[in-house]
């Protein structure tokens, strides 16, 4: 039997909630399977910690990393911390020095959900959002200076590279190689932004050679937000700098019916360091503690967890399951429309997975 080494990180809010309901999902597909097991090693990072100690992780914590298998993180963020103190401290402490450089967010509207958009099904919408993970405005360079000044002034620079540009977009034409549709969009803002945007573009032609088989279109990213909300059809891979596709994904997110359902996978694609799954979602401060948190999210990237270490009949079996418990509106949280708690719908899948047989 196949052991694994999955560090466990809750962090904040509804994080808290929502992991401890996919360990418990993964530990009964464990047994289901009977092929392999996971040891858990859970890590008490996030703001708790901060205010015991001045910072959510320690100095060397990605470093403590590096042996796991996989990382399953919850969420980071509370309303009495500065925000850029937990991206910063936290999730981007972790994925930057683990180089977790491609972000990969699915994005598909699931059985029994309804998307905003009128008279769109899960037909139409079933993409997937490659993030590049490391660079642009979240590289962290800038700074500021005559604080408090009328003159004060504040920086922040995006950065691109030319090795960031090509790993990510070569990542993005191979999945969408993979797909059916063998179809991607590539989003920049070139005609503003004419030097870090217009060398996305130029790179992007440039890998595209490599792949004919894989047709592709660009656009703008404000072009973006109009061409998925009006002909979400004619998209299914997509890639786009760290901000725009941040911003893009949890647009898609709503679109697909909630952002309680949408997962993520920060992936080190080469894999010399363990990848990092999460629910998109945040730690939602303001349902904290109210036993309604949409567990789905978590479990979808639970599943992206076990296809990615090689676990892939657990994957399937997982995403089967959670198909079956988001058609039943009898188990549906409120963000849903519905009035099921996290325990509920965490109990049903782990009776579907019990009960499942294929």
């Amino acid at each position: 039997m196949k052991t694994y080494k999955i560090a466990s990180i809750p962090g904040d809010g509804i994080g808290v909630e929502v992991i401890d309901a996919g360990l418990r999902v993964l530990e009964v597909l464990a047994e289901r399977d009977g092929g392999f097991r996971l040891d858990i090693i859970s890590f008490d990072w996030g703001s708790d910690r901060y205010k015991r100690e001045g910072a959510l992780m320690p100095a060397d914590g990605a470093k403590d990393l590096r042996d796991f298998d996989a990382i399953f993180f919850g969420a980071v963020g509370a309303p009495d911390i500065p925000d850029h103190l937990t991206l910063w401290g936290l999730r981007l402490n972790i994925c930057q020095p683990l180089d977790q450089y491609a972000n990969v967010r699915p994005t598909r509207i699931l059985p029994g959900i309804k998307s905003p958009l009128a008279d769109v099904t899960a037909k139409d919408l079933d993409w997937v959002i490659v993030r590049e993970n490391s660079e642009g405005e979240y590289a962290g360079q800038g700074g500021r200076s005559h604080r408090g000044q009328p003159h004060e002034m504040a920086t922040d620079l995006a950065v691109f590279t030319r090795v960031g540009v090509q790993r990510v977009m070569r990542y993005a034409f191979e999945l969408a190689r993979s797909r059916p549709r063998k179809l991607l969009t590539v989003v920049t803002k070139s005609n503003a932004q004419r030097y870090g945007m217009v060398m996305w573009d130029e790179i992007a032609a440039e890998v595209a050679a490599e792949f004919p088989d894989v047709t592709w279109d660009k656009i703008l990213v404000d072009a973006m937000t109009v061409r998925m909300t009006m002909k979400p059809e004619s998209l299914d891979t997509i890639v786009a700098t760290n901000l725009h596709a941040d911003i893009l994904s949890d647009l898609a997110a709503a679109l697909a019916g909630s952002i309680g359902v949408a997962p993520t996978a920060n992936l080190n694609p080469e894999r010399t360091s363990p990848s990092m799954f999460e629910p998109i979602h945040g730690s939602a401060f303001d349902i904290t503690g109210k036993g309604i948190a949409n567990p789905v999210a978590t479990f979808w990237s639970a599943s992206m967890m076990l296809d990615h270490i090689g676990e892939t009949v657990a994957a399937e079996r997982l995403m089967k399951a959670i198909e079956v418990i988001t058609a039943n509106p009898d188990f549906h949280t409120p963000d849903l429309g519905g009035i099921a708690t996290t325990d509920q719908v965490t109990a049903a899948i782990i009776d579907v997975i019990r009960a499942r047989n294929d």
